[in-house]
């Protein structure tokens, strides 16, 4: 598989694993990055654009459930905010973490930068790992 096909593959799989869809992108890196290694800062950038948009779709789910009174379970996220989200690429809390903080309102320019760069960090370490 060439680059350009692997990198696009690359954004739908990142895309699709921040959902609440079932799947997971490490790997499709992985694999880009063993395949094509000259890709490495194209591969990290189209996996987390594809992560944090995924993420953020998830937020806009929560922005769309209407609000009323807060879960006793949201109260981390409500005491850290928009940092907590540093975590959502956590397996099994992260997608949900993405859904709370739309729910919440909370800021979504704040939420994006956090969502980002928790999905960089981590396609960070799966770029290490690979090299």
């Amino acid at each position: 598989m060439d680059a350009p096909v692997s990198l696009v593959a690359l954004f739908i799989s990142s895309f699709l694993a921040a959902t609440l869809l079932p799947g997971g992108s490490e790997a499709v890196l992985f694999g880009v990055l063993k395949m094509h290694p000259d890709t490495l800062w194209t591969a990290l950038a189209v996996a987390t654009l594809g992560n944090t948009l995924g993420g953020m779709s998830s937020y806009l789910i929560g922005r769309l459930i209407p609000a009323t009174k807060p879960l006793r379970g949201l109260s981390t996220i409500q005491r850290w905010g928009s940092p907590a989200l540093l975590l959502s690429w956590v397996p099994v809390i992260g997608d949900p973490l993405c859904v709370a903080a739309g729910w919440l309102r909370l800021n979504p320019w704040w939420s994006v930068l956090f969502i980002a760069l928790g999905k960089l960090a981590r396609y960070w370490v799966i770029a290490v790992l690979a090299a």
